[in-house]
């Protein structure tokens, strides 16, 4: 749980040296720094997503997931979320950029992928390459929330609540996922996380407008699938 403590602290710290920054940085970079920002952000999606191992384990748990993912809805719910948090410290609807613009990007780029999965999964069962992981992501995670921060604004120091509870429940829930989490099944997870990545990425370079939260429920069902279709292979 402190590696979670740690990561939302390094989020909140870049977030505030980011809006200090912003009033600093001159407007026409402000475009510029974001595309560069998701370009970066589709790399790392593609170096998760190439460790799957079984495509069609990936296919079914992100179909799975984005129908789970749209019925429920989750891209509307974080969006009122954020915009009821907009309402209560930008009701003169001064920022150039939304809240919930900044609250979104930044949490999900936070929160889903391999160093967040494995690095607290890991702590949580007490693994010492874990407590690595999550500290080595948190200084990332720094540099990346200073330099959102100074272009999506106050969401994103917003996101550092989401990625403390997202994050600590990881680790909380390690002991019963780890039955789960070993092998290709921990491979698909990651691999479902980074294409969800990428998608983020796109969305941030403005080529597309993917509503990424609804896929989040393939993070549950990945390494289930994984773990089902190695039941049935072993049948035969």
């Amino acid at each position: 749980m402190l590696t979670a403590v740690v990561n939302s602290l390094t989020v909140l710290m870049g977030g505030f040296l980011g809006l200090l920054l912003k009033k600093g940085i001159p407007q026409r970079f402000e475009k510029a720094i974001m595309t560069s920002l998701g370009l970066c952000v589709m790399y790392i999606g593609i170096s998760g997503a190439l460790k799957g191992e079984n495509q069609i384990v990936i296919v079914i748990s992100m179909v799975l997931g984005v129908i789970l993912g749209t019925l429920i809805d989750i891209d509307k719910r974080i969006e009122d979320l954020s915009n009821f948090i907009e309402t209560k410290f930008n009701k003169n609807k001064t920022a150039k950029v939304s809240i919930a613009q900044g609250f979104m990007a930044a949490s999900l780029l936070f929160c889903v992928g391999a160093m967040t999965v494995t690095g607290s999964i890991e702590a949580g069962l007490g693994i010492k390459e874990g407590y690595t992981t999550v500290y080595t992501k948190s200084a990332i995670d720094f540099v990346s929330a200073t330099v959102l921060a100074s272009s999506l604004g106050v969401g994103v120091c917003f996101s550092s609540v989401f990625v403390l509870v997202f994050q600590g429940s990881l680790c909380l829930l390690a002991s019963v996922l780890q039955p789960l989490l070993v092998g290709s099944a921990l491979n698909e997870l990651i691999s479902v996380g980074s294409l969800m990545i990428l998608a983020l990425g796109f969305n941030m370079v403005g080529i597309t407008k993917i509503k990424v939260a609804n896929m989040m429920p393939a993070l549950i069902f990945a390494p289930a699938v994984s773990y089902l279709a190695g039941y049935i292979t072993s049948l035969f």
